[in-house]
C-alpha cells in the first residue's frame, strides 16, 4: 500500500468521523456575533470568553422557559472560553443571561430586550415552517414613537403605536385601535423587539386575515405624583 493510499484513508476516515456543524448564529445576535447558535434540532450551544473566572453559568430566564431549567454549569477549555450546548429548546424567544462568580451578567453576543425588570439577553429559536413573524415582500405599516404629559401620573411618558400600511395616504380614514400591553417585567418595547407585532399585522393584514388597525403599545407600570417607583419599572418612561 503506497504512503499516498494510506493518507487519503486515514482522511478520509478523518472527515467520516468529524461531526458535521449544522448550527448557525441566532438570529437575536449582534451584527457579526457568532454565539450563540442555534443547530438544525434546536440545540443551543452557548459561549463566554472570561479567563479570570472560577466558575460559569448559564441562567434561562425563570424556571423553566424554554431553554431548560438553571443555572446550569458551563465547560472552561484553555483559553477560558466557557461553552454550554443545551438539549432541543422549545421554539419561540427566550430570556437568559450568564452568572459569572455568582454575578448576573448579559451576553455580549446577543441582542438586549426588557425583561425580567432589566435589560436581558434573549434568544430566537426559530419554529420550522413558521414564518408568520418574519419579514416579508409585502406593505408595512410603521411603528412611531409618542411622547405625551401623563396627567395620571405628572411625567412624560412614551407610547409605540403601530400605524397600518396607507395610514398617511388618507387623513380621513378611521381605523380600530389595539391596546396591547405587554407581560410582567417587561415594557412598552416588549411587544415589537421581540415579539415582532408589527411584522405580524403586516403579514395578517396582507393575507387578509386582519382588518387594518391601530395598535398602541404603552407601558403598564404608573405611580401617582410623589409615590415611590414600581418596581420593575426602572428606565420604562
Amino acid at each position: 500500500m503506497t504512503r499516498t493510499l494510506i493518507i487519503a484513508l486515514a482522511l478520509g476516515a478523518s472527515m467520516a468521523q468529524a461531526p458535521v456543524d449544522d448550527s448557525r448564529p441566532a438570529s437575536s445576535n449582534v451584527l457579526n456575533a457568532q454565539y450563540p447558535r442555534v443547530h438544525a434540532d434546536n440545540r443551543v450551544t452557548f459561549r463566554l470568553t472570561a479567563p479570570n473566572a472560577q466558575k460559569v453559568q448559564l441562567q434561562p430566564g425563570g424556571a423553566d422557559n424554554g431553554l431548560g431549567k438553571g443555572p446550569v454549569d458551563m465547560t472552561r477549555d484553555e483559553k477560558g472560553v466557557w461553552s454550554i450546548t443545551l438539549p432541543a429548546a422549545v421554539p419561540g424567544f427566550h430570556y437568559y443571561w450568564f452568572v459569572v462568580d455568582g454575578l448576573n451578567v448579559n451576553d455580549p453576543g446577543s441582542e438586549t430586550y426588557f425583561g425580567w425588570g432589566r435589560q436581558t439577553s434573549g434568544i430566537e429559536v426559530p419554529e420550522p415552517g413558521a414564518d408568520y413573524y418574519e419579514p416579508r415582500a409585502v406593505p408595512h405599516g410603521e411603528v412611531r414613537l409618542r411622547l405625551y404629559e401623563s396627567k395620571v401620573t405628572g411625567a412624560w411618558r412614551r407610547a409605540y403605536v403601530y400605524t397600518p400600511p396607507g395610514y398617511d395616504a388618507d387623513a380621513k380614514t378611521r381605523y380600530p385601535v389595539l391596546y396591547l400591553q405587554h407581560g410582567a417585567g417587561e415594557n412598552a418595547t416588549s411587544w415589537t423587539k421581540q415579539g415582532r407585532a408589527n411584522l405580524i399585522l403586516d403579514n395578517l393584514i396582507a393575507g387578509g386575515k386582519a382588518k387594518p388597525m391601530i395598535v398602541v403599545m404603552d407601558t403598564g407600570y404608573a405611580s401617582k405624583p410623589g409615590a415611590s417607583p414600581v418596581q420593575g419599572a426602572t428606565g420604562t418612561l
